[in-house]
């Protein structure tokens, strides 16, 4: 049976690459960007498939974000907190460590997650049945631990966490909720030098949302399905 997603930040990499196969697959697609004007790769994406719908959206501007979430009349089936920033990967002295880029890190990984859950938590518990994946990343993790881009790791680290409160406090409405690890991918994030490609880690993805369950919910697991230490 065809499922909706709502997939934050597909204007690029890998939310670009989940909404193209998703709709290859049979899906259907509201893909959001910040800035649908600067998003061509989506718009022309979305001119060859009338399964994709393309919503400007700020996973920051939590306001907004409700004022259309109350426009839209779709059930979701499986909701996608994929947007996120990196300002650096520098450590503990990097000057890029600034006030503004930490900011924007923060907002837009951890607050973004729990904007966009809560603003369209209707939509999913209207799926059939209603899911809800956060992409983390494995540099989130505590035990694997290292001196690299710190902001984004607590970033990362915050959306983890966020995903298992929500899996606690959702589980009771029928609504399964998993944090996943994309890869290390070859994305204008990730770099020329990472050892993954969009394809494998989205199609990767597509199958570990499909795989979430009540019986798995809150799931740390990277794209292939394996657990991931917290």
């Amino acid at each position: 049976m065809p499922k909706t997603f709502l997939i934050t930040g597909a204007n690029r990499g890998i939310g670009l690459e989940m909404t193209r196969q998703a709709v290859a697959r049979g899906d259907r697609v509201i893909a959001c960007t910040r800035n649908a004007l600067e998003s061509s790769d989506l718009v022309a994406l979305a001119k060859q498939n009338d399964s994709i719908t393309v919503l400007g959206l700020d996973v920051c501007a939590e306001k907004d974000m409700k004022q259309i979430a109350v426009g839209m009349k779709r059930p979701i089936d499986i909701l996608v907190c994929n947007a996120g920033a990196l300002n650096s990967y520098g450590g503990l002295q990097a000057a890029d460590h600034d006030t503004a880029s930490i900011a924007n890190v923060l907002m837009t990984n951890i607050a973004g997650v729990f904007f966009t859950a809560r603003s369209f938590l209707s939509h999913v518990l209207d799926g059939t049945p209603g899911k809800i994946a956060i992409i983390s990343s494995i540099m989130g993790s505590q035990e694997l631990a290292d001196s690299n881009a710190p902001i984004y790791r607590a970033s990362k680290a915050a959306a983890t966490n966020l995903a298992r409160s929500m899996a606690v406090e959702l589980a009771p409405q029928g609504v399964a909720v998993g944090a996943y690890h994309p890869g290390w991918v070859r994305t204008d994030m990730g770099g020329p030098q990472a050892i993954t490609s969009p394809q494998d880690s989205a199609a990767g993805l597509l199958t570990r949302f499909d795989a979430l369950s009540l019986a798995t919910t809150g799931i740390y697991e990277d794209f292939q399905g394996n657990k991931l230490p917290f």
